[in-house]
């Protein structure tokens, strides 16, 4: 059995401001005490959904990437989440995989989100990744990927699929249901983790941080910050060797353990 412990950090994010959205996070970060293997963080942890690159871009070799190439070692612990990447003249919703060995994997959004002119600013990815570490396959996608199913299409046998976001709260009630049904789809345990808040274009983030398994059913309930400070202590869940009703899938001997953050920022 191929067993991973994972923390998920809902936060808040300071709008546009690198330097203090690390520093959030590091403090979150130090703070579990838990030995864990993943940690995820939201979509544009390093600055919110802006649509002003130029101010906020970094490189591969940027600080944000050295910063967690530098917590993953001393974690002992993969790093995920997206960020803003300029590379060859055009600007990325880059998400980064890192891991413990300073090792990067990296998806750029394919779907990119058209009402907020997304697509004006950022160049679209053109394929999706599977990241392998600990003997799983992980999909990684980022907040709008998740409408569109035939994308996230389980044809590699995926066993985790992960979308981070900036999901507002007046369409919470879609990207409840649009994981559950991921999960049941592809018959794979799905990670959503969003952010908290409110940005500058005052859109609301109530969070919904949420994992469920490959039935549909909440390995973690969503969890909702009401700008109130809250701190969830670590969730162990074992789903080992069930047999799937569907003949082509197989036995899953793998199982998670939740750990997850939810504080809102003052």
């Amino acid at each position: 059995m191929f067993k991973m412990k994972i923390a998920l950090i809902q936060s808040s994010l300071a709008w546009e401001n690198p330097e203090k959205n690390r520093n959030t996070f590091e403090k979150k970060i130090n703070a579990i005490e838990d030995k864990v293997d993943l940690i995820i963080l939201p979509e544009m942890f390093t600055t919110g959904f802006t649509m002003e690159p130029n101010a906020v871009a970094e490189t591969m070799h940027g600080e944000t990437l050295t910063w967690l190439k530098h917590l993953a070692k001393a974690k002992n612990s993969a790093i995920t989440g997206s960020l803003v990447i300029t590379e060859n003249g055009n600007f990325y919703n880059r998400m980064v995989f890192v891991f413990p060995s300073g090792e990067v994997c990296s998806y750029d959004k394919k779907h990119l989100f058209t009402l907020a002119g997304e697509d004006k600013v950022y160049t679209g990815g053109n394929k999706k990744i599977i990241v392998e570490y600990l003997g799983w396959k992980i999909c990684p996608l980022v907040c709008y990927d998740l409408r569109f199913p035939v994308f996230a299409r389980n044809t590699e046998d995926y066993d985790l699929l992960i979308y981070v976001a900036n999901w507002p709260k007046t369409r919470i009630n879609a990207w409840d249901a649009l994981l559950k049904a991921r999960a049941i789809e592809n018959m794979s345990y799905t990670v959503g983790v969003n952010r908290i808040g409110e940005d500058n274009n005052g859109h609301q983030y109530n969070g919904h941080t949420q994992v469920v398994n490959f039935l549909g059913e909440y390995i973690l309930e969503p969890i909702e910050n009401k700008g109130k400070s809250k701190r969830f202590p670590l969730l162990v869940f074992f789903l080992d060797n069930f047999l799937c009703p569907i003949p082509y899938f197989y036995y899953h001997h793998k199982s998670l353990e939740v750990y997850i953050n939810s504080a809102q920022e003052d």
